[in-house]
């Protein structure tokens, strides 16, 4: 990442901190509208499979900022984004039906994308810099041991968490992770950015003026989604 996406991260993490006391795997009750992504599992993954042999760009190629967690060891993280910061990809969300309803029914959904990791892709450490969403993990296809476990291992605050096909999580990006995909087949994974619930006002008015001026530098920048 770029030092001053770094730095800026870094400042508004301590502020959010200092006002919002929050674990690092959080109670599902605070994203109530989960169980329709969960109960949807299939349909989003024939979709994203389908979605998968197309041209689907690497995430350095859509933010350059993260090109360190990205472009790291030689091996594609490629992202498909529907949805940014409320900024929807019509083109993309045409391309998934199922998951394009669920979206439309689910407003505070503010980002969500799936993500394909390359077999043996590490995403090293690094930190989310925004503590006014929460992250759902859903698990589309996910590869497995020979011991039956997922093979995908995620590191959340030094915490090993793995979730498997039609599993899902919600977490604080905030928190140090990373993600190894121990295995010799891509992982498929749906990741939503949820609005929390529930903020201190000032928390609240400052989640939303970010949000719009992460939308202002998209539109700014000429943020391309497609392949």
């Amino acid at each position: 990442m770029s030092g001053i996406y770094d730095l800026a991260s870094g400042v508004v993490r301590r502020v959010y901190e200092k006002r919002i006391d929050a674990p690092p795997i959080l109670d599902a009750s605070a994203f109530p509208n989960a169980v329709k992504f969960t109960a949807a599992w299939q349909g989003i993954r024939d979709e994203a499979l389908a979605v998968q042999r197309g041209r689907v760009p690497r995430f350095h190629d859509i933010m350059p900022e993260q090109a360190e967690i990205s472009a790291n060891d030689g091996l594609d993280w490629r992202m498909f984004v529907l949805k940014a910061y409320d900024i929807e990809v019509p083109d993309n969300i045409g391309r998934m039906p199922v998951l394009g309803r669920l979206l439309r029914e689910c407003p505070e959904v503010k980002s969500a994308a799936i993500s394909f990791l390359a077999p043996h892709k590490h995403i090293p450490a690094h930190r989310g810099p925004f503590r006014g969403i929460m992250r759902f993990h859903l698990g589309l296809d996910i590869p497995r041991q020979a011991d039956g476990r997922p093979a995908t291992v995620m590191m959340i605050n030094h915490q090993e968490k793995r979730i498997a096909d039609g599993e899902g999580m919600l977490w604080d990006d905030t928190f140090p992770h990373e993600v190894m995909n121990n295995s010799d087949h891509p992982r498929v994974a749906l990741l939503l950015d949820v609005w929390r619930p529930h903020m201190p006002l000032d928390m609240e008015i400052l989640s939303r003026l970010i949000v719009r001026g992460v939308q202002v530098g998209m539109r700014h920048r000429g943020v391309s989604f497609s392949g």
